[in-house]
């Protein structure tokens, strides 16, 4: 049975850390807690956890367990809540492994993920015949959307709210005239880097040309690219005449390009999509190779947020960092399950699964709400700049382009 779900507004506090221990499993998705009979339920994370994309992973995993530990030590919950993960690389290959481990534990009844979008169309098909629930809140590919896939759901905004908007950015702002592409061969960077093509062509600028390197084993194990491609295209980027280059992939490989570009002389202007919304994109290519910069994110400047101020407290108080790209989305996205199991009379994958179609649940980033196609109702993109070694926050890429 299942109860209306109503929208609500999470207000994150500074609150202790309630340390679960769970039982044995059951085929409800739940187990017996040691407090008072209270059942033990699991919401798990997919993502990269090792890996030179780590970091990315890192950032969401610690959204999911700071939202379940703050929702246990509130204390109000008819349940109690425990956190698991499994790595999957960021990798298309590593995802069904990780996606059975999640799927085989019966405590799970729901993942946050997977994170990348090679990962998602992966594992898809597997969450959909286990009935668990999987929402992700960082993979943009629009495809994923468009397979079927029944228990799937995109908590962000897809390529299509990301490609168009940096390509007008890139033109009608920075004044490119001529734009070299580069995707990492991942179903992401595929659909980032068509995006943003397709804009293009409507503006009527041109492409000086186009690449393809494949992620490197330096950023994913078992990657098939090497690291000296960089330099071969670098020469042609430089040789090309154009004055800007896009990248379409994760900020591991964009800091090795980045480092071969600027060796070889190109000065042009760098821009890339959220894959490479992260400070090690800056550590791992140089300050000096990563100045300037720009970088577009579904992924909201929580700092910059008022209402996102205590959550920016708390997490650095747990963690030691501040939150990074996708940090508060996945806060968001764990808050809003939660709340759907809280309105529910029975807890197990298949209820979680018929109510989520139908949250409405107001987050710190964004309002959790699906259309029919399992997308998120409004969507946009944000814009950010490498200034003196950080990534600063500009606007929102909406009203940037208008």
């Amino acid at each position: 049975m299942r109860k209306r779900v109503v929208v609500r507004t999470v207000v994150p506090a500074v609150l202790g850390v309630l340390a679960v221990a769970g039982c044995g499993g059951s085929s409800s998705g739940g187990s017996t807690g040691s407090g008072g009979g209270d059942k033990t339920y699991t919401i798990a994370y997919q993502g990269p956890l090792s890996g030179g994309n780590a970091a990315l992973g890192i950032n969401m995993v610690n959204g999911v367990t700071l939202a379940v530990d703050q929702a246990n030590a509130q204390g109000d919950l008819p349940f109690k809540l425990e956190v698991t993960k499994a790595d999957d690389q960021g990798s298309g290959d590593g995802s069904p492994p990780a996606a059975r481990k999640l799927i085989g534990n019966d405590n799970v009844v729901a993942v946050v993920g997977p994170a990348f979008s090679g990962a998602s169309a992966a594992a898809g098909d597997l969450y959909g015949k286990a009935n668990l629930l999987a929402v992700t809140p960082s993979a943009t590919l629009p495809d994923l959307t468009d397979q079927g896939f029944p228990t799937f759901y995109r908590a962000v905004a897809d390529d299509n709210a990301q490609g168009p908007p940096d390509a007008k950015y890139l033109i009608n702002t920075v004044k490119a005239k001529s734009i070299y592409l580069v995707d990492d061969t991942t179903d992401y960077g595929v659909g980032l880097s068509k995006a943003f093509k397709d804009e293009v062509g409507k503006l009527g600028a041109k492409l000086a040309g186009e690449d393809s390197a494949p992620q490197t084993s330096t950023c994913i194990p078992g990657a098939t690219g090497s690291t000296s491609q960089y330099s071969g295209i670098a020469s042609k980027v430089k040789g090309s005449g154009a004055d800007s280059l896009f990248y379409a992939g994760y900020y591991c490989d964009f800091a090795l390009l980045a480092k071969a570009l600027r060796n070889a002389g190109f000065q042009g202007q760098l821009m890339s999509g959220d894959g490479s919304e992260d400070q090690k994109y800056v550590d791992g290519a140089g300050a000096a190779n990563a100045e300037g910069t720009l970088l577009s994110c579904q992924c909201s400047d929580i700092a910059s947020n008022p209402d996102g101020k205590q959550f920016v407290s708390d997490y650095k108080a747990k963690f030691g960092v501040d939150p990074g790209a996708y940090s508060a989305e996945a806060f968001d996205v764990t808050n809003a399950v939660i709340d759907v199991m809280k309105g529910l009379d029975t807890i197990d994958r298949g209820s979680l699964v018929d109510a989520f179609g139908s949250v409405d649940y107001q987050g710190l980033t964004k309002e959790i709400k699906f259309g029919s196609d399992h997308n998120l109702e409004v969507q946009t993109a944000f814009l950010y700049k490498v200034k003196s070694g950080k990534i600063e926050y500009v606007g929102d890429l909406t009203d940037l382009t208008a």
